[in-house]
């Protein structure tokens, strides 16, 4: 008799997912500049040729030497990737940057991380400061930094961001709109005359310690921080702002996560990304707002962290590989038994799969999230041929309207749909999951054939699953990541059911 009647009296259950949940891939083929696969070769060439001349002859040595001396610091790499223009690489032309398409950023930062997640995400962390800076839609600062980045390093000159937003007491807490007002958040931002007075302290910022800028959460009233959040640019050398302790970790020694205090540190208006304020305008209230933010931020970072797993997945299948080519019994190589073409297939399939759901999430971002604006076709191709010196400048006295502020907001906030942003946010989420769970199964197999060699430091192996291991905690846990799947993807085929409610008591 039960089913029957919730069969009346619930809408029927359908857990057939939806045509444009799982097709972002093929309707891109049309939407999408056909300019995009050219520079997608163009930047894995990049990658590649960095992975070869750089990464590959230091990634071991350098791990070695953050072991014996933690407290240093990797200056020398991240001014040689600066070098390479990789701090601007991803940056639009019309800003100052070198314009490649966002829709080529996960691929570039695959072809890093299977060479070394640590030095990738001394890249890739720049980035993902730089995600939370566009998903605010503040085109003054936007374009203020972006200038700055872009004078910096043809300066020969540093200017890296982070994102500083998990706290001592709230790790995940932090990252979800559900979870937040249960959290101890307490990095507290005091609307006072002229700006906020910001106090607390945000843990595991990684690059904390390199960057110029830090991208800040806080909260106005931390009881019920998912209505009251801002974010807020603060500058290294910023009065009440100082740097702490740098965490030991395992893996990815090389990428420092930084302690960050706040005490009384004076953040003026003028460096407020979006608070309460701004987002009156909007159509949507406080909470729906930041929840939409951190829908764009996570669609994009996510599915990054998933392309840092992808390239894990990547280094372990390469060293096995290697490893089996190299190795003989009874006088031909290991790769000859039939077992290890076995495992060998499975490694190189779990890395094809999990690429192929990484496409998926990166087309979901083209088509309705973090850069559908730049991936228009009109737009796509002005920014890709007009003169970048006379039209960025004019472009900079555009951005430092109001209007223009108001206006990008209301395209890609009040305009994109529930839909869409449940598509971005999900994808990116399934693409973590997925991509960080290959990372470490395929790391798991390396060390499987290889048996005590893959135990040596000189190989490689046991480094990559050092390094992979912390991919499945930042970026929110793995097992958060899941609900968050089902709160995006699945919960529309039963409504009835609350995610995280288990969590929230």
């Amino acid at each position: 008799m039960r089913p029957a009647k919730l069969a009346q009296t619930n809408p029927p259950f359908d857990p057939a997912p939806a045509f444009d949940d799982f097709s972002a891939g093929l309707r891109a083929i049309a939407d999408q500049p056909a300019g995009i696969v050219k520079e997608a070769r163009q930047v894995v060439a990049l990658a590649r040729a960095f992975n070869r001349e750089v990464i590959q002859p230091s990634a071991t040595a350098l791990d070695r030497r953050m072991t014996e001396a933690p407290d240093d610091l990797p200056w020398s790499f991240v001014k040689t990737a600066n070098a390479w223009g990789f701090y601007t690489l991803f940056i639009p032309k019309l800003f100052g940057g070198r314009g490649y398409n966002l829709s080529c950023v996960n691929l570039f930062l695959e072809e890093l991380a299977s060479g070394c997640l640590a030095m990738a995400n001394l890249v890739g962390v720049h980035y993902l400061g730089y995600t939370m800076l566009t998903a605010s839609w503040n085109m003054r600062l936007l374009s203020r930094i972006s200038r700055q980045i872009a004078t910096s390093e043809k300066r020969g000159e540093l200017c890296l961001l982070s994102l500083a937003m998990t706290e001592p007491d709230a790790g995940t807490d932090s990252q979800n709109i559900e979870l937040m007002d249960h959290g101890n958040l307490r990095c507290v931002a005091e609307k006072v005359p002229g700006g906020y007075r910001l106090n607390g302290t945000k843990i595991f910022i990684s690059c904390g310690h390199l960057s110029t800028w830090q991208v800040v959460h806080a909260y106005t009233d931390s009881d019920k921080a998912s209505e009251n959040t801002v974010m807020l640019l603060v500058h290294k050398d910023a009065p009440g702002f100082s740097l702490g302790k740098k965490e030991r970790k395992m893996g990815q020694k090389s990428c420092p996560a930084s302690e960050l205090i706040f005490k009384d540190c004076f953040v003026p208006d003028d460096l407020v990304c979006i608070d309460n304020a701004q987002i009156e305008a909007l159509k949507r209230n406080a909470a729906q707002t930041n929840a939409q933010i951190f829908a764009y931020i996570w669609g994009a970072s996510r599915a990054a962290v998933g392309a840092f797993g992808i390239g894990a997945a990547r280094g372990a299948y390469e060293a096995a590989l290697r490893f089996a080519d190299q190795t003989t019994v009874n006088g031909a190589p290991l790769a000859n038994q039939q077992w290890c073409q076995g495992l060998l297939a499975e490694m190189y399939a779990n890395v094809a799969v999990s690429r192929a759901a990484c496409h998926e999430a990166t087309q979901a971002n083209a088509l309705h999230g973090l850069w559908k604006t730049l991936n228009r076709k009109p737009l796509y191709y002005l920014a890709r041929w007009l003169p970048a010196a006379w039209t960025g400048a004019l472009l900079e006295q555009i951005c430092r309207l109001g209007l223009v502020t108001r206006l990008s907001r209301r395209l890609n906030l009040d305009h994109q749909t529930d839909a869409e942003i449940d598509r971005v946010d999900g994808w990116g989420s399934m693409v973590k999951v997925a991509g960080t769970n290959a990372g470490l199964r395929n790391c798991q197999l390396a060390l499987a054939l290889m048996g005590q060699e893959g135990l040596r430091h000189d190989r490689g192996a046991e480094k990559i699953l050092r390094d992979a291991r912390l991919l499945q905690i930042y970026e929110g846990t793995n097992e958060v990541n899941r609900v968050n799947v089902f709160k995006r993807l699945i919960q529309r085929s039963c409504p009835q059911v609350v995610p995280f409610a288990h969590t929230n008591g």
